[in-house]
């Protein structure tokens, strides 16, 4: 009843480096499209947001659908990366990372705009004013003063990725030992005759984890935010 079995811990550490990988590869454009949002004034930038935040209304399975029109390896993008750089997104983890990366995308970026409106402008007008370039700026006032936010997204975002489903079982399918990850298995497990008590360990891993993660993204951004007061 309570003994992992091999498949459902490959099934949870394909989840962990997909929500890993997902996270990584994302956190450098959240921060990006999160200060452009949060700074910049520009034309069509109540789009963008819009653009940003579409996975978080969208049914699942239009996300995913539409990754597979343009990953899938006959899409546009797909063709291209895989005949270029052998890159191969559909029905394979990288694609799922690719999914739950999208999905959490959102979250990521809401927290760390949020954190750099919070900012108080003063601060890097001040190191403006002293000739500092806005690339410095940025790197020594803005990022040090949003890293609670900035922690906080990726947290977030990590988790959400770890329970990612329904885009990632439209793009990449759910095969075991390549797409399956927590969720999939959990799916697979309520299809199965006699599957309950699998589904339920899983169940109670996925709480753990997604648990643990909000947990460490509390006590990270509570000592980055001492750290700010200190800065500040």
């Amino acid at each position: 009843m309570w003994a992992i079995t091999p498949e459902e811990m490959v099934a949870i550490k394909l989840s962990l480096r997909v929500a890993t990988v997902a996270m990584l590869v994302s956190l450098p454009f959240g921060v990006l499209v999160a200060y452009v949002l949060s700074r910049g004034r520009f034309p069509g930038k109540i789009l963008l947001d819009g653009l940003v935040h579409l996975p978080l209304v969208l049914p699942p399975v239009v996300t995913g659908y539409i990754l597979l029109v343009l990953f899938g390896r006959r899409g546009t993008f797909g063709a291209f990366l895989e005949q270029t750089f052998g890159l191969v997104l559909s029905f394979r983890w990288t694609g799922a990372a690719l999914a739950a990366a999208i999905m959490s995308f959102p979250l990521m970026v809401r927290a760390i705009r949020l954190s750099m409106d919070a900012i108080d402008r003063r601060s890097e007008e001040a190191a403006a004013t002293l000739g500092a370039s806005p690339i410095w700026v940025f790197f020594t006032v803005t990022f040090p003063l949003a890293l609670p936010g900035i922690i906080a997204g990726s947290m977030l975002a990590f988790a959400k990725a770890m329970g990612e489903f329904g885009a990632t079982i439209t793009f990449v399918s759910n095969i075991p030992g390549e797409t399956q990850t927590i969720p999939g298995a959990i799916y697979a497990y309520t299809q199965t005759p006699g599957g309950d008590a699998g589904a339920f360990r899983l169940s109670v891993v996925a709480v753990a984890l997604s648990f643990a993660a909000l947990i460490a993204s509390e006590l990270m951004s509570r000592r980055a935010g001492q750290r700010r007061a200190g800065f500040e």
